[in-house]
């Protein structure tokens, strides 16, 4: 029962994997203007052909290459086009290999949280959580963006799963004060990167105001407790990180900006959901 349980958790990490690499595609800018409607043109390369009759509210969130045009119902998820051999357009437009990905990672997250915490509203809870640190992470990789149109709903989700799940850490009043305190010291994060971007001439601040916003978003998750474990593994991922992509483009001979700026908003989701999976573990191994 269990192992059935599992893999139908596994299918709806796949469609979450979907409706996050949908949302992926809509909400940065400049999508909201022009690129919402999926049958139009206007962005779409010379010479491609989207389907037309499709013009209604329900073509809206239609799943579509990136030149705009509308993928069959078989290319709908990411994995089925790419086993269909749908990953291209007629144009030629080629789905990013984000698609599979996202939809696989999410649904063996699933799976595997399921078969380890069991059916309940926490693990519910911690599902969607999941899937929204997903979209976080795609969108500020691919657009150095954190969005407050994704940021301030799940800041209120995080408030809710505090008072309906009391005595699963933190409670609300942890809650409240881990937002503050996240709140408080990835603001001065965010201002040091001010300073040091006019110091060093820049104009490109590394740290934002978006991962100020998700640093909140952490603090509210797991409380100032947790905050600060997680904190110490955002920081140690995010050096090692830094030094992962000097080496790789020492290896590659690519050419090396100084002081590129790197997303930040990876490092601060994986510390938030480690601590949020494995809160007693961390906490147990760095106190020992």
């Amino acid at each position: 029962m269990d192992i059935i349980v599992a893999l139908l958790l596994a299918l709806v990490g796949i469609f979450a994997g979907a409706l996050v690499n949908a949302l992926a595609d809509y909400l940065p800018p400049p999508h909201p203007a022009t690129s919402l409607r999926m049958n139009s043109t206007s962005d779409a390369p010379e010479g491609s052909q989207p389907e037309t009759g499709n013009t209604g509210p329900g073509s809206v969130f239609h799943p579509h290459y990136p030149d705009g045009t509308l993928r069959p119902p078989l290319a709908w998820l990411g994995l089925l086009a790419f086993i269909t051999g749908r990953r291209r357009s007629p144009a030629g437009a080629a789905l990013s290999w984000r698609h599979p990905i996202t939809e696989l990672v999410l649904g063996i997250s699933y799976a595997l949280l399921i078969l380890g915490w069991g059916v309940s509203l926490q693990t519910i809870f911690t599902l969607a959580f999941l899937a929204i640190f997903a979209l976080i992470t795609v969108i500020d990789v691919e657009h150095k963006l954190i969005l407050l149109i994704v940021i301030v709903p799940a800041c209120a989700l995080a408030l809710l799963n505090a008072i309906l799940m009391p005595d699963t850490p933190p409670d609300l009043r942890a809650a409240l004060i881990g937002g503050v305190a996240g709140f408080g010291l990835f603001f001065l994060m965010f201002l040091g990167g001010v300073v040091f971007s006019k110091v060093t001439g820049t104009g490109e601040v590394a740290f934002g105001f978006g991962d100020v916003m998700l640093g909140t978003l952490s603090g509210l998750l797991l409380g100032w407790q947790a905050l600060f474990f997680a904190l110490i593994i955002t920081v140690f991922l995010g050096a090692l990180g830094a030094l992962l992509y000097l080496v790789s483009r020492l290896f590659s001979r690519s050419k090396y900006s100084m002081f590129t700026a790197l997303p930040y908003g990876p490092y601060i989701v994986a510390g938030t959901v480690i601590m949020m999976l494995w809160r007693e573990e961390v906490r147990a191994l760095i106190l020992r």
